[in-house]
């Protein structure tokens, strides 16, 4: 019988995620007693025995409940439920087994912070820490090779031609697409660091892009310089995080090029507000994989913190959380759901979504036709320039070409989902459709 990815997915993956998660609470018993007393112990259990309770409405196939810890997007979210239970057939109710994939599977990391937000001291505790710094710490070598590489560039940037100056961005552009393999979520906690050289893979690597619009993506930063009102334009990227750990290195060299080579003025970070899909990127990431890099004892590691530290400081770069990028909702839907969100894409000059979740978001998680033109599948979500940087993860692709999907299909059944092919897709507001 044939299972689809995704109900193998709530069936096997999100129960081991569960399972770990409970585990990690368990084996952080001591911690929490040494930090809050009998009250940290109090809460670790009522957490453990919540998440517990909530593996078993999982595999059980129960419905869905409400949220009751009255936190900033808890009516969002119950609202979302409503929605979805108007949709049900013959009024069944909202269930595990019987709702779209992508709400449940975020659902069930809204409710695992639900058990933290409703036993407090534990509610700023992150479960997934221990997996993304474990993830950092082995991707060493990998880290130290990109660093290096980034400061050899900055040091002979004043010499390069503009071809070479592409050809840089191009290769910076390919390693952040690869980082994004890195992905926690996908082998349920199990280790998924980079231990081999970025640069060193990406020929090897550069048949398994099945779409690649990245020369779409340089013209766009180069008419991006073009003269403003006041002589030279202020470009701005914003980049919309996927993964801690090796991936958000990748990001983080990719936007230091990007701001020495002149070609961006201004770049804002975009990452989750709650710890999310195992290994997503919070604030408390962001800034300790800075400060980590920062403290290396390793010399171009440490230059490269170093100014990290400075971009932030000096606000070139600057990091957001809305709460948005953890509900369930579509991206065509945030031009309703969260105006100011999309409003200030809008002032955006190119805006990189990385990662699995966010295309599987930009396209709406749908069956398309795998031809279906990437600009159709966004559904009237475009508010600037924008490129997806994903390695498939999900059964869900478009904008291939007629006979690709059927060729791969015949080659590798699960070419959506093996993590080994890889997207760079542009669309933009000005672009004929």
């Amino acid at each position: 019988m044939w299972m689809s990815f995704a109900y193998l997915t709530v069936r096997d993956r999100l129960p081991t995620i569960l399972t770990k998660v409970i585990d990690t609470l368990h084996r952080n018993k001591d911690n929490f007693f040494k930090e809050y007393g009998k009250e940290g112990v109090q809460a670790e259990k009522t957490a453990i025995s919540f998440l517990s309770r909530l593996r078993n409405e999982l595999q059980t196939d129960k419905p869905v409940l409400s949220l009751t810890d009255n936190a900033e997007d808890s009516e969002a979210w119950n609202e979302y439920m409503r929605r979805q239970q108007d949709l049900m057939e013959d009024g069944r109710p909202v269930s595990w087994f019987k709702s779209p994939w992508l709400y449940m599977e975020c659902y069930m990391y809204r409710r695992i912070q639900e058990a933290l937000y409703m036993n407090p001291p534990m509610d700023k505790f992150d479960v997934f820490k221990e997996g993304k710094t474990q993830s950092y710490f082995e991707s060493q070598q990998a880290i130290k090779t990109l660093c290096t590489y980034l400061q050899e560039l900055i040091t002979n940037m004043e010499n390069m031609t503009e071809i070479q100056l592409r050809d840089s961005f191009l290769k910076l552009l390919q390693i952040s697409l690869w980082g994004n393999k890195c992905d926690l979520s996908i082998s349920a906690g199990q280790d998924n660091s980079q231990k081999s050289s970025p640069i060193d893979s990406l020929p090897d690597l550069q048949r398994f892009i099945l779409v690649d619009d990245s020369s779409m993506v340089w013209s766009t930063l180069v008419a991006a310089q073009g003269a403003g009102s006041s002589g030279k334009k202020h470009a701005r990227v914003d980049i919309i995080l996927d993964n801690a750990g090796f991936e958000l290195i990748t990001d983080l060299v990719l936007a230091d090029f990007l701001v020495s080579a002149g070609l961006a003025k201004q770049i804002r970070f975009h990452g989750k507000s709650i710890p999310w899909f195992v290994s997503d990127v919070t604030k408390q990431d962001f800034e300790w994989t800075i400060m980590q890099t920062m403290a290396a004892n390793h010399k171009w590691m440490s230059a490269s913190g170093v100014q990290w530290k400075h971009f932030m400081k000096e606000g070139t770069w600057s990091y957001h959380d809305h709460i948005f990028w953890t509900l369930p909702h579509e991206f065509c839907d945030m031009a309703v759901d969260a105006a100011d969100l999309y409003s200030t894409l809008q002032g955006s000059d190119l805006i990189l979504f990385k990662g699995d979740l966010n295309y599987r978001k930009l396209t709406g998680d749908r069956k398309w036709e795998h031809t279906v033109p990437f600009d159709q599948a966004l559904r009237g979500f475009q508010p600037a320039p924008l490129c997806s940087l994903r390695t498939l993860k999900a059964d869900v692709q478009v904008g291939l070409q007629p006979g690709q999907a059927e060729k791969l299909s015949s080659q590798e059944p699960d070419w959506m989902t093996n993590g080994r092919y890889a997207v760079v897709q542009f669309s933009s507001p000005c672009r004929e459709q």
